[in-house]
């Protein structure tokens, strides 16, 4: 446990939220600050600061739990006609909070949600030249 960080407050009990999600290794809650009505955060139990941080097991109780979470919500507790799940990975990418967090969140038509992006295909090569640098880099290779 992190004592600044209001993640490890939450999961200590020690600050409140409006809890969705708990289990031995994760714990949901309803987001503060929401993107739409039914957002929600999974996070670790342990403080884990970046995504590189989290083992493969902790990975995948996140997702199952998000995957749990985003079924509710298409289930008609909220407003959804889809879900994002997204997540921040360090300060560029938009992580304020720097305890690894899944936000699960109802998407419909004309919500406040959008993401701007330059969306434009790629040389082949470059893709190739990355693809081959990245794969170098893999854990375990």
């Amino acid at each position: 446990m992190d004592e600044e960080c209001a993640f490890c407050g939450i999961v200590a009990g020690r600050l409140v939220s409006s809890p969705v999600y708990e289990d031995d290794l994760v714990v949901a809650f309803m987001d503060l600050y929401p993107v739409t009505p039914g957002h929600v955060l999974v996070v670790p139990r342990a403080h884990v600061a970046g995504l590189g941080d989290l083992d493969d097991a902790l990975g995948a109780r996140l997702w199952s739990a998000a995957r749990r979470i985003g079924t509710a919500l298409r289930g008609g507790a909220v407003r959804c006609e889809g879900v994002n799940l997204f997540l921040a990975d360090g300060e560029a990418a938009g992580q304020e909070i720097f305890h690894v967090h899944l936000h699960v969140f109802p998407r419909f038509a004309g919500d406040p949600f959008s993401l701007h992006a330059l969306w434009e295909e790629a040389d082949r090569e470059v893709l190739h030249g990355q693809a081959a640098r990245l794969r170098a880099l893999l854990p375990g290779s």
